[in-house]
């Protein structure tokens, strides 16, 4: 199976945007071990095991799944998302890559990830067909996007985002029941299980909140200096209703995860 080249350089144009703000993007990445611990369980991984996460960002994911005894391999479009990841996990082989685009060879890794990444590609099949030709014959394929919209409550501030950002090409609901396993099918791996899991975010404060969410796939960039501190007040604003007593912020966020094979 020879590698796929890309339409356009998505890579490049989201790597920008997350690296913009690496460290404080990395703040909120480092709070979603519950779900990565739970891929690791569910995708098996273990000693001996080579894991490749695309889209790996800071490397909490490789950090992970390195602790439960696997080699492990990320890329990640943001230079200084992966500067982050080389101090958190030393023993990885990390690249800079298009995840359209695999710089890997076939059948190379015994699991391969993507955890809030596929979506990010300009054209999801192909970075599914990507993932599925470096994973070795009936390897896991696990794919994470986002839940239900009422299961989230972020979804308060995207909508409350919509007035500072560019109109957005609409999207299949990646979340219902079928789309993500026709998605895989059309890539060519086999779809297995499937499942949801929740958790949250905490925030101590609407400071933190504000700068956190900012660094969220470049909104800094696209909102702008002159327009940042309308937009973080809106933030604040959408996402009052979830403050904690003690001035904090905790919102919770479900996730629809699949978890495919590729073709054997």
């Amino acid at each position: 199976m020879s590698t796929t080249t890309p339409t356009a350089s998505s890579a490049e144009r989201h790597g920008a945007l997350w690296g913009a703000r690496a460290q404080d993007w990395a703040g909120s990445e480092a709070q979603q071990v519950p779900t990565y611990e739970e891929a690791v369980r569910r995708a098996g991984i273990g000693p001996g095991h080579s894991v490749l996460d695309i889209g790996c960002g800071a490397g909490v994911f490789l950090r992970t799944a390195a602790d439960a005894g696997a080699a492990v391999s990320g890329l990640d479009a943001s230079e200084a998302l992966l500067a982050i990841a080389r101090d958190r996990v030393p023993e990885a082989e990390l690249r800079v890559g298009d995840m359209q685009a695999l710089p890997y060879a076939d059948d190379r890794f015994d699991v391969v990830c993507g955890f809030n990444s596929f979506f990010f590609a300009d054209d999801i099949v192909v970075a599914l067909r990507e993932a599925g030709r470096v994973a070795k014959p009936g390897a896991p394929v696990v794919i994470q996007v986002w839940g239900r919209p009422e299961r989230c409550e972020l979804t308060a501030m995207k909508k409350a985002l919509a007035a500072y950002l560019p109109p957005r090409p609409p999207s299949p609901p990646l979340w219902r029941t079928g789309v993500l396993e026709q998605l895989a099918t059309d890539a060519g791996l086999v779809p297995d299980t499937s499942f949801d899991l929740r958790w949250a975010y905490t925030y101590p404060d609407a400071d933190s909140l504000g700068r956190d969410m900012m660094a969220v796939g470049g909104f800094s960039v696209i909102v702008g200096p002159e327009r940042e501190p309308a937009a973080r007040a809106a933030i604040v604003e959408a996402l009052a209703p979830h403050r904690t007593p003690d001035g904090g912020y905790r919102l919770e966020n479900e996730w629809h995860y699949l978890i495919a094979r590729a073709a054997g």
